[in-house]
C-alpha cells in the first residue's frame, strides 16, 4: 500500500501531523508493506528567494490578526508539538521560499533519503535556533550530507533552478487534481483522503480501512487458454 504525503516545510502542522501519522504507522500490523511518499506543495509559492521575514510578521500580515494572536497562535502550536514529542520554537523563528527545499526532496527520494531529508528539514525549521530560509544553499547542503546524500551532487541540485523543478509542479498539479487545498494531505492507495494533522487514532483507522478493502485481482473468464507456471508450460495439444 502507498501513502502520498502533500506537505511543506513551512507548514507547523505537516511537522506535527507526521509525527501522528507516524505514530500510527508504527503500530500498524503491515507496517512493512507501506510505502510512504512525500509530495511537494508550496504554502507561499509567490514569495521570492531570499524573501525572509519573521513568522510573527508574516502571520500578521497574512491573516490580519495581531502579534499578540499571532504570538498565541505559535505558543499552541507548540503545546501540540511537545504532545508528540517534538521540539518547537515558539519564538524568533522564520519564514520564506521552500521551492528549492522541494526540488531537493525529490533528489533525495531518487537516493532513497527522502524521509530522513524531509524530517531534518523540519526540524531545522521548527526546532533549532539556526535559520533555515537565511544561510543560503549551504545550509540546506550542510542537511542534505546529514541525510545521507551527497554533497557535491546537491549542491548542483540547488545551483540549477530547473533541476526537479518539473517535478515540484507536477506534485502541486496533482494536489490541486485531487482537491487538496491545503496541508498535510494523505492519499492512501490513491482511495481515501485524510487532510489535516488528525489524531494518531484517525490515521490507524484510515490505514486499517485502506488495508481492508484492497481487493483481491479479478480474473476475467479464460477459457482454455495455456500459459506457464511454476511447474512448467502447458503443451498444446491438437
Amino acid at each position: 500500500m502507498r501513502v502520498e504525503i502533500w506537505s511543506d516545510i513551512a507548514c507547523p502542522w505537516c511537522y506535527v501531523g507526521k509525527a501522528r501519522f507516524e505514530k500510527a504507522l508504527d503500530a500498524f500490523p503491515h507496517r512493512d508493506q507501506v510505502e510512504v511518499v512525500h509530495r511537494s506543495f508550496e504554502l507561499d509559492p509567490g514569495r521570492a528567494k531570499g524573501d525572509v521575514q519573521p513568522v510573527l510578521a508574516m502571520l500578521t500580515k497574512k491573516y490580519g490578526m495581531s502579534e499578540a494572536q499571532a504570538q498565541a497562535g505559535e505558543d499552541n502550536l507548540g503545546a501540540q508539538a511537545a504532545a508528540e514529542g517534538l521540539d518547537y520554537r515558539t519564538r524568533d523563528r522564520d519564514h520564506g521560499n521552500t521551492f528549492d527545499m522541494h526540488r531537493l526532496l525529490h533528489f533525495a527520494k531518487e537516493q532513497g533519503r527522502q524521509d530522513e531529508l524531509i524530517q531534518l528539514l523540519y526540524r531545522a525549521n521548527f526546532a533549532e535556533e539556526r535559520s533555515l530560509f537565511g544561510e543560503g544553499d549551504e545550509r540546506l547542503v550542510e542537511l542534505a550530507a546529514e541525510a545521507g546524500l551527497d554533497t557535491d551532487a546537491a549542491r548542483k541540485v540547488l545551483a540549477d533552478p530547473a533541476a526537479y523543478a518539473d517535478e515540484v509542479r507536477a506534485d502541486e498539479a496533482e494536489a490541486a487534481r485531487l482537491g487538496a487545498n491545503g496541508v498535510p494531505f494523505f492519499v492512501l492507495d490513491r482511495t481515501y483522503g485524510v487532510s489535516g494533522a488528525q489524531p494518531a487514532e484517525v490515521f490507524a483507522q484510515a490505514l486499517t480501512q485502506a488495508w481492508g478493502e484492497r481487493s483481491p485481482l479479478k480474473l476475467v473468464d479464460q477459457g482454455d487458454a495455456q500459459a506457464c507456471g511454476p511447474d512448467g508450460c502447458a503443451v498444446p495439444r491438437h
